[in-house]
């Protein structure tokens, strides 16, 4: 195994979860939805505890993987996640209150994300996490940055795509768009971005400016 891999191996198994978060993990691949690696989790879990996030948005609900992590990270905020699967959601509503967290601070709304976003006040939240359809994640962003509070960060799981991101023999349009992203963000001067190679690559901005 590369130097790399055998580092990477190490931060996800450096990172322990709790026993909500891994029966959540668990029944999402019993099901065959990939949730969020534990390295990516903590990260997210990480910028929601820095920002002391109390309002979040979480494009694709899954099972409740990376909600469960938001909310370990803010634990008294508020999270509206949106999914278009119903029963994923169920899953992640009785994972949630499996966890303490009540319904009235997890709002799951059901329907496409890009017909829900454009409904959301502006610059209201702190957090807004995007684990969802690869094909529309540049419009997932845009939506994700108008949302944002200045102070507030947008986190896209996905951002290396498989590792094709970086390998420049693929050129699908999915990869396309995640460079197309990776791209316009290093040159904007309205948010500070890293890109964290855990897991599948967490992209993460932080908006500086109206």
């Amino acid at each position: 195994m590369a130097e790399k891999e055998l580092s990477w191996k190490f931060a996800e198994d450096f990172v322990v979860e709790n026993a909500d978060i891994a029966q959540a993990r668990q029944h999402s691949l019993e099901l065959g939805v990939e949730p969020v690696s534990p390295a990516v989790g903590a990260q997210i879990a990480v910028v929601a505890a820095a920002t002391g996030a109390r309002s979040m948005i979480e494009v694709g609900t899954g099972l409740g993987v990376s909600g469960l992590w938001l909310f370990r990270g803010a634990p008294e905020a508020t999270l509206t996640s949106i999914d278009i699967e119903v029963d994923y959601q169920q899953h992640a509503r009785r994972a949630f209150s499996d966890a303490g967290i009540t319904a009235n601070r997890a709002r799951l709304i059901a329907g496409r994300a890009l017909d829900v976003l454009p409904r959301m006040n502006e610059a209201s939240y702190d957090i807004v996490l995007v684990d969802a359809d690869a094909n529309s994640v540049i419009e997932y962003v845009e939506h994700g940055l108008r949302l944002v509070r200045v102070g507030g960060t947008v986190l896209v799981t996905h951002a290396l795509w498989r590792g094709h991101v970086a390998d420049p023999a693929w050129r699908d349009e999915t990869v396309a768009d995640y460079r197309t992203l990776l791209t316009e963000i290093a040159s904007s001067t309205a948010v500070i971005s890293a890109l964290s190679p855990a897991g599948d690559g967490l992209l993460q901005l932080t908006r500086i400016s109206d």
